[in-house]
């Protein structure tokens, strides 16, 4: 089927069960942001394949939400399906609620998989509605649909070492039982998949370049169950389990097992899916609040910023290569987006303990560079000649860490002045946030406007946040925190890994974005209290050819003066030939 024949589908069952409205959103049971083949149902009804937004279907309209980094995107893959883009955060976009409710007849009845649907955004969802006269109900109509639905990963569940994880699971145990006691709570439930493979220092791979494994962790006072599929076991992970006294079950037996807990004061994070609240409200008391590991998992111990720092330096070789190779055969051998984006991950493969792709590459040439999330299909990419720009925003997973890093830069001398200029702003911005020393406290929305300020002062802007929170051999998106123009309570603490993109797209034209990764640290004590700054994590340097020299402090010069000299030191001893000749070039004083 086509979109518009599953949307038919979809709509004869809507009828059918006298439902008005139903959303389906990007999520899985475990409300992840990536999610396993089997529950991508928004893509499959949709044809819109970015990694967020949420499709409303009524009778007769349908809309889709997203953020300002799919906008071009969406327009594109959702022509002629009858879907509606609804750009978020933009001025006269409708709330998609008060828009049901509009489309609604009075009375109408919403449905939703609330088995994919976070327990707050049920609250949020059903308050609004019966406020609106309207009701909400449960109906995985996607499953009824979806004939040819993927079958869930049997790909196998292994260790991460205490050597690389720096902490002990029974140490993690430890202190996640004392801050659930802490919360007056007498039993705990996880259900991110990152949090649950983090706690129980295992790693998987069901969802793609996310070492991640489906899966549920029940914890008492006395007690810790891993639900998940039991043959994907490695024999080191069942033996680290069962030191660590963990018990393993069967994942399908987790709704099971729920029904039968009675009289437990639960710690749960709101973000869990309804389902889980629908199945213990009747006989226990729940505590609402953010899983404590979550924040532990953020703050990465000093083995686990090695790990970065060597992860990093593999990259920063695979880079420099890939680099070279590009800008010496541009247009001399054929090249599409997606073929050099094979290029890049197969020299990252040569580095030891490379595990795969952080995310799906971002490579786009010329003007599919101002597609923020532009992602290049093997059939019908753009195929790169010696000009023009190009942007590629990629990562690696080692076993030692993940790592992220974009670079924009020229295939040729038909540069603009004007595309120079802005890559000098975007440049300052990262620069400026690099340097940023600020006091313990503070939180990532009030460091966004570093990042932007000269971008600002040029009247121009980015439609996206500056960092996200970052795993380590974890996934590549990771929270609490990040940097951005939304209000986020979370602190910056030491040991918090973040990305640092700024970014500027001429829609039609280019894009730019640079990204490092850098590291919460302190750095000092005054009479004014503790102060933080950032550790830069990425090697890899800058193409100095459209930098404007003259629009760049001494400070911001000596920064990139001294950030090269950094790649230097540790790059070029893994360069030879003709490639490190090139490299140090590149990383010569500007």
């Amino acid at each position: 089927m086509n979109t518009t024949e599953k949307i038919s589908v979809l709509r004869t069952k809507m009828r059918d069960n006298n439902v008005d409205a139903f959303i389906v959103f990007s999520a899985d049971p475990h409300m992840s942001e990536y999610l396993p083949h089997e529950w991508q149902e928004r893509a499959w009804v949709s044809g819109f394949t970015g990694s967020a937004g949420f499709v409303v279907f009524t009778r007769d309209k349908a809309g889709l939400w997203t953020d300002g980094r799919y906008f071009t995107q969406a327009g594109v893959e959702l022509k002629d399906t009858g879907i509606t883009l609804m750009k978020d955060g933009v001025e006269g976009t409708p709330n998609y609620i008060d828009w049901i409710l509009e489309n609604i007849p009075q009375g109408g009845k919403v449905a939703v998989n609330a088995l994919a649907t976070s327990h707050a955004n049920w609250e949020q969802i059903s308050s609004k509605l019966q406020n609106g006269g309207a009701s909400l109900i449960h109906l995985p109509l996607i499953d009824e649909i979806w004939s040819d639905r993927p079958s869930p990963s049997k790909n196998k569940v292994f260790t991460q070492p205490v050597e690389r994880a720096g902490k002990s699971v029974q140490d993690k145990l430890s202190t996640i039982r004392a801050k659930v006691q802490e919360a007056g709570a007498t039993a705990h439930i996880i259900s991110s998949l990152d949090d649950v493979a983090w706690t129980l220092n295992l790693r998987g791979s069901d969802v793609n370049a996310n070492p991640v494994f489906l899966g549920y962790i029940y914890l008492s006072l006395n007690d810790a169950v891993l639900f998940v599929d039991l043959e994907k076991l490695e024999t080191d992970a069942k033996e680290q389990l069962d030191k660590s006294g963990v018990k393993a079950v069967s994942y399908h037996d987790f709704f099971h097992f729920l029904s039968g807990i009675d009289g437990e004061k639960i710690l749960i994070s709101p973000n869990t899916n309804q389902l889980v609240f629908e199945a213990l409200k009747a006989k226990n008391t729940f505590i609402k609040a953010a899983v404590p590991g979550n924040l532990m998992k953020a703050q990465k111990n000093e083995t686990e910023l090695e790990g970065f720092r060597i992860a990093m330096e593999k990259d920063g070789v695979a880079m420099v290569k890939f680099l070279h190779w590009l800008t010496h055969n541009a247009g001399k051998i054929e090249m599409n987006e997606y073929s050099i984006g094979e290029k890049l991950t197969s020299l990252r493969a040569e580095q030891e303990n490379f595990v795969g792709v952080s995310f799906d590459s971002i490579i786009g040439y010329k003007e599919n560079g101002a597609i923020i999330h532009y992602s290049a299909k093997s059939e019908g990419s753009k195929e790169i000649t010696n000009s023009g720009t190009i942007l590629v925003d990629s990562g690696g997973q080692y076993l030692e860490g993940t790592t992220d890093i974009t670079r924009t830069f020229a295939l040729g001398n038909d540069v603009s002045q004007d595309f120079k200029i802005n890559y000098t702003l975007v440049l300052k911005g990262m620069i400026n946030l690099s340097m940023v020393k600020f006091p313990k406290g503070t939180r990532g929305v009030q460091l966004d406007a570093f990042a932007r300020l000269p971008l600002w002062q040029a009247g121009k802007d980015y439609n996206h946040g500056t960092g996200h929170g970052v795993g380590s051999f974890m996934n590549v998106h990771e929270g609490p925190q990040n940097i951005r123009k939304d209000l986020n309570p979370v602190e910056l603490m030491p040991g918090m890994v973040v990305s640092n993109e700024p970014g500027f797209y001429l829609v039609g034209e280019y894009g730019i974005r640079l990204e490092n990764l850098i590291a919460v640290r302190e750095v000092e004590t005054t009479d004014f209290g503790v102060f933080y700054g950032f550790e830069t994590l990425t090697i890899c340097p800058f193409f100095k050819d459209v930098i404007i020299r003259e629009l760049l402090s001494e400070e911001e010069i000596q920064w990139l003066n001294n950030y090269h000299k950094l790649c230097e030191e540790k790059l070029s001893k893994h360069l030879d030939g003709e490639v490190k000749d090139w490299f140090l070039q590149l990383v010569q004083p500007l």
